[in-house]
């Protein structure tokens, strides 16, 4: 397919890297239009837990050989190797890194182990929580960007239709994604373990992205007296917040700019912005200690990078998780899910064989088409000839006829016979075996 996935995740790389290579706001429209002239079609996906590039390298006019019906589809291993190590250095020259200092960080996959990667990410089996269902949706609004920057040829178009069918149906046929497991309820049962008596509770919510939402929702489930919700975008603030007040929760939006001022009023902060820069700094966090005379705070990041400095982890009466800290509380139902994920892995497998032949006939379709018009063209060339012997009456009708037969025939066996005899040089009798019945059932017809 010439698919190929580039990329670090939570099992490969610390928070400080992933960090350092997440594509925030512009920068993922910048980043596909770099791309364009490297790839046939590419998405970039950056969330808390990974980055990774989906691309199809291009076709290379050196590897087309006449006659391989894979020759539209496929380049040869050191033509890919080639292009891999032009995207890993585009991505450290985009981020401005060494590639020495990111390239042991990265995993590639290519071809059948890139779809299925990107199946197993898109099903939730590659998440720090598995099964949870938010991967697919963020997979979904960078496909959409990507198609809002014309950055999808029609081949990934058509591999990202496959994926996201296949992912459906992963979590439709198998429970890997049944059960209450997913960083809300994680920092849900975080905050159970430390406070109680939550209706006394207040819950600051930096940022009403979709991820915080989820967040919200689970721990103003637990019955917090009030919620504030700090965002740059008051429309987006006052959807969650309508959405919290329907619950039953008190709520109050402020604008971020009062992020210092309310941020004493929180026992439980709750904070996922696209922001490159720290929101809440140790000396912002001190002062409203102070105000609180001292009493506890929980801080959950959830944003890469990070919101909250994290030398605040070490002041008294402040409990600071980061999305990596998450995964240490999350219990129960995972287990439930490892043995779920079983029979996942399992439908992922005969998933991808299914996908790559239909990639398989699609592609052969277009590779008939393409032999067919330029056969086509050739006994046009050799008709229109004949045709303008007759005219010119310069040969016996006989002879025309006799020589139109022969460069015919010619042409017609040319193909096959080639290929027959590269499968003989090559000793390759399986596939001398399976041209040559294939022919001769045809002929049989």
């Amino acid at each position: 397919m010439r698919l190929v996935v580039i990329g670090v995740n939570h099992k490969t790389a610390p928070v400080a890297l992933r960090e350092r290579l997440a594509f925030v706001g512009d920068e993922v429209t910048d980043a596909l239009t770099t791309l364009k002239p490297l790839t046939d079609g590419s998405v970039l996906v950056s969330t808390c837990n990974r980055t990774e590039l989906y691309a199809l390298v291009p076709h290379h006019a050196d590897d087309e050989i006449a006659g391989n019906a894979q020759a539209s589809s496929s380049v040869s291993p050191a033509i890919m190797q080639q292009h891999i190590q032009t995207l890993k250095g585009w991505l450290a020259e985009f981020k401005n890194l060494p590639l020495s200092d990111i390239d042991t960080y990265l995993y590639v996959y290519q071809d059948t182990h890139a779809l299925t990667h990107w199946l197993r990410v898109a099903a939730g089996l590659d998440s720090m929580i598995l099964g949870e269902p938010q991967i697919l949706g963020q997979i979904k609004k960078a496909v959409q960007t990507a198609q809002s920057e014309q950055a999808l040829s029609n081949q990934l178009g058509w591999v990202i239709d496959q994926v996201f069918a296949a992912a459906k149906q992963v979590r439709n046929d198998t429970s890997v994604g049944a059960q209450a497991v997913s960083l809300g309820f994680a920092a849900a049962k975080l905050v159970t373990q430390i406070f109680d008596d939550m209706a006394k509770r207040t819950l600051l919510v930096v940022a009403a992205g979709e991820m915080n939402r989820l967040v919200a929702t689970h721990i103003a489930g637990l019955g917090v007296g009030q919620v504030i919700i700090c965002n740059r975008n008051p429309e987006r603030a006052e959807l969650l917040a309508a959405e919290l007040r329907q619950a039953g929760r008190k709520v109050r939006v402020e604008p971020l700019a009062a992020l210092p001022e309310v941020l004493a009023e929180a026992d439980i902060v709750s904070s996922c912005s696209g922001s490159m820069d720290m929101l809440i700094d140790k000396g912002m966090t001190l002062r409203a200690l102070k105000r609180r005379r001292y009493q506890p705070i929980l801080m959950i990041d959830l944003a890469v990078p990070r919101d909250i400095d994290p030398t605040i982890s070490r002041i008294d009466d402040v409990y600071l998780y980061s999305v990596d800290d998450l995964q240490h509380v999350i219990a129960g139902n995972i287990e439930q899910r490892r043995q779920a994920a079983v029979d996942a892995e399992l439908l992922v497998s005969q998933l991808v064989v299914e996908i790559e032949r239909r990639f398989q006939v699609r592609q052969v379709g277009k590779d008939i088409q393409q032999y067919r018009e330029r056969t086509h063209q050739q006994v046009e060339n050799i008709l229109s000839a004949a045709l303008a012997q007759f005219e010119q009456g310069d040969s016996q009708a006989e002879d025309i006829v006799t020589e139109l037969s022969r460069r015919l025939t010619q042409t017609l066996t040319h193909a096959p016979s080639k290929l027959m005899r590269k499968a003989a040089r090559e000793g390759d009798s399986e596939l001398l075996d399976f041209v040559v019945s294939g022919l001769n059932d045809a002929y049989r017809r």
